[in-house]
């Protein structure tokens, strides 16, 4: 029997449409969904177990995988099975989790999976705009307590017009590169890159976005009641106790308030917390701690969070005694590494990140196989947050979704800087050694550095921020935070990280935690984000004002040299054996590759001697040699053979090439010693291909005049007969005839 189905159609505009199909395949999950568009089809399913979990968070999961099989590809390594996620897959899952989780009412505490897999490629359509989509579809048809619909886009813009999920194609030539995830209210995150915008137009963008998002929450809600919305589940809620959060609040605020006003630092502000929690605690019996101990901790952490708001909307101070739009002290330093090939240390208040750069040839590219984009990258960055960064011991077990997404924010704040013709691969590596604040930022800062301590010509020095909003929408008041600390993270309105150069934003990522927020306030984050972004590219520029005219004496020079296709094979040589041997002689390190457009060969040669790089430089040339017929070339004598010489040319070493014995001389030559020798330096005549040989010929004699009376020996006849005409048939080697026998019939 074949299973009902239902249906919603989105039209994105030119011939372009998403569709949402319920009904037909996983009907276990709490929710299923397909969602299509062109050959793309993603398959989401969610489930939420119906018994709370004993925690005191959402243990909610994102996964998102692409199979290979739905770009018809197998997977690479040697087991030919999907397994750890890709770093683009793992970024996909942060943008669709930053989205669903704060609509989850705070006391839901079920485990709850969402699960969405690329079942079909299509190369016109990038799947990962359609993720939250697909996501948040699902969830609509299941009982989960969720808020309401949200959805995801990505926006681009062409030659100025703004284009909604463009294609990867149509990316390539766009200035901006954002997704936008939003409910039908409002914004609720955004993260992209863009080559040096202003703040008003990120904001048309996102604008932009949100119109389409709508629509797409429009089709969910639409989807929903023809399958028959479910009603929402029951669940325990959490224990609450009115005169319990009174009594604390009561007991809590005033202090919190004194304490936060004095603007310590962070362990010492954390201590006096602790210190007047503690106070709190003692108010009550062992009994009663045992009951509602943990609301006690609870209500403390909101009346923490309600004096540290109140300080700052009321009186414009922070926690560490800052006014709203001041930033922490900066040094910064350069070249502190003394083995690496650019180094940099950036810190900011409580924030440290120290950065390093290693150049290598298109052989260290990153490698990326997903099966919906297969590509390198030459420019790269990676992250790295270990615990003692925030006087945490806890276990390493790989990397953490947060440093992939970290990682990436900075590596497309700095991308755009790095020139199209830099020669080399070029990896930055940060090591994140102090936290109080934003890490990502502070990378940001000192990857450009890095990168000008390399030598690396960046086109601009790029600063980042990380910015924070608290407001209040009973009396219309809010605050801009600009350079907020890790607590201010975690009690704002608005955490949102912008980076760019002196004429406009690179990269940006940003988290909306309240209802509504105007652009008008956006607008005014974005400006007040600017001023702090120009304060502190200041300090960068005094620390290195330019990129280092050159790289470091110890780090590898890289030199590109493009040779015609026909010369790979020789520059390689048989079995890899010229490459490698010549490798070995110069110490340096030869990268050879095709292109394909053009069929050349892109040779990079790395090394840290110049004078290897020459030699490399010298040995191709001569191999690639080719003599004109009719030229005259000086040549010099490496090798004595009983038929001739064999001669090197001058200016190009190694390619050599036979003397005959009889193009020596005009006279006949008996010994080849008898008119060269080893080490003799003249000029021969390049004739080109002997047509009898079917080898090169060069001629020494051509270039003599010749003797008197001299007679030029009749050549072989075409049927074998030697040069003095007789035929070899007609007479034994001593010139007499030979009797012939008869021959028999």
């Amino acid at each position: 029997m074949i299973p009902k189905t239902f249906r919603e159609v989105i039209d994105l505009g030119d011939g372009r449409e998403i569709s949402i199909e319920t009904g037909k395949l996983a009907k276990q999950a709490h929710g299923s969904v397909v969602v299509q568009s062109g050959k793309c089809m993603l398959l989401c399913t969610v489930v939420s177990n119906y018994k709370q979990s004993d925690v005191d968070f959402l243990p909610l999961t994102v996964d998102y995988r692409e199979k290979f099989a739905a770009a018809g590809r197998y997977p690479g390594g040697f087991f030919k099975r999907e397994a750890r996620p890709s770093d683009g897959e793992v970024l996909t899952m942060r943008l669709v989790d930053r989205v669903l989780r704060p609509l989850f009412p705070k006391d839901y505490h079920s485990e709850t999976q969402v699960m969405i897999q690329l079942m079909s490629h299509d190369e016109n359509v990038m799947p990962d705009a359609m993720a939250g989509l697909a996501a948040s579809a699902a969830i609509q048809l299941s009982d989960f307590p969720f808020e309401c619909a949200i959805s995801e886009a990505r926006v681009g813009r062409v030659n100025g017009e703004f284009i909604i999920n463009p294609t990867r194609e149509q990316l390539k030539e766009s200035d901006i590169d954002m997704m936008i995830g939003a409910s039908a209210d409002s914004v609720m995150m955004v993260e992209g890159e863009m080559e040096e915008i202003s703040e008003e137009e990120m904001t048309e963008a996102i604008k932009f976005a949100h119109e389409a998002i709508k629509v797409q929450c429009a089709a969910q809600v639409k989807l929903a009641e023809a399958f028959g919305k479910k009603e929402v589940r029951e669940y325990e809620p959490e224990r609450e106790d009115e005169d319990l959060a009174k009594k604390v609040h009561d007991l809590a605020y005033d202090k919190v308030y004194a304490v936060a006003k004095a603007g310590s630092a962070k362990h010492e502000r954390s201590a006096a917390f602790d210190a007047i929690k503690e106070e709190i605690k003692a108010t009550f019996s062992e009994e009663e701690l045992e009951d509602f101990g943990g609301l006690v901790s609870k209500y403390f952490y909101k009346a923490e969070k309600a004096a540290v708001r109140d300080l700052t909307l009321n009186d414009g101070l922070r926690l560490d005694g800052r006014k709203t739009d001041e930033i922490r002290p900066i040094w910064c330093e350069i070249d502190y590494l003394p083995s690496v090939h650019g180094s940099s240390i950036f810190t900011r208040g409580e924030t440290q990140a120290l950065a390093t750069v290693t150049l290598g040839t298109s052989r260290e590219a990153n490698k990326i196989d997903m099966p919906s984009y297969e590509g390198e990258e030459t420019f790269y960055l990676h992250y790295n947050f270990p615990p003692f960064s925030t006087g945490e011991a806890r276990p390493i077990r790989g990397t953490s979704r947060r440093e992939v997404g970290h990682g990436n924010l900075a590596q497309r704040a700095l991308k755009g800087m790095i020139p199209e013709d830099c020669p080399y691969t070029v990896r930055v590596v940060s090591e994140v050694l102090e936290s109080n604040g934003s890490s990502s930022m502070a990378t940001v800062c000192s990857g450009t550095m890095a990168l000008m301590d390399a030598g690396i010509q960046l086109k601009k020095p790029v600063s980042g921020i990380a910015m924070g909003l608290i407001s209040d929408a009973d009396s219309g008041k809010y605050a801009v935070l600009s350079d907020i600390l890790g607590d201010e993270d975690h009690l704002g309105d608005m955490d949102f990280k912008v980076t760019g150069t002196a004429d406009g934003i690179t990269a940006c990522q940003m988290d909306i935690k309240v209802k509504g927020l105007s652009y008008e306030i956006l607008v005014n984050a974005l400006i007040q984000a600017k001023e702090g972004r120009l304060h502190i590219l200041e300090k960068l520029t005094d620390t290195i004002a330019a990129p280092n005219a050159d790289v470091k004496t110890y780090a590898p020079k890289i030199v590109t040299k493009i040779i015609p296709g026909e010369y790979i094979g020789a520059v390689i040589g048989s079995g890899g054996k010229v490459i490698q041997e010549l490798q070995k002689e110069t110490n340096t390190t030869i990268v050879i590759n095709e292109d394909p457009d053009t069929e050349e060969g892109i040779v990079e040669i790395l090394g840290t001697g110049q004078e290897g790089i020459d030699a490399v430089i010298a040995k191709i040339e001569a191999l690639m040699f080719k003599p004109e017929v009719g030229s005259v070339y000086e040549v010099k004598v490496i090798k004595m053979l009983d038929f001739g010489a064999v001669v090197e040319y001058a200016e190009a070493p190694g390619n050599e090439v036979l003397l005959h014995v009889s193009e020596l001389a005009w006279e006949r030559t008996e010994n080849v010693t008898d008119v060269v020798n080893m080490g003799d330096v003249f000029d021969v005549k390049y004739f080109g291909l002997d047509p009898r040989t079917r080898k090169e010929k060069v001629s020494r004699k051509a270039l003599l005049p010749k003797p008197e009376g001299y007679v030029e020996r009749p050549p072989r006849n075409d049927r074998g007969g030697d040069r003095r005409g007789g035929d070899r048939r007609g007479g034994d080697r001593r010139g007499g005839d030979r009797d012939r026998k008869p021959r028999r019939d």
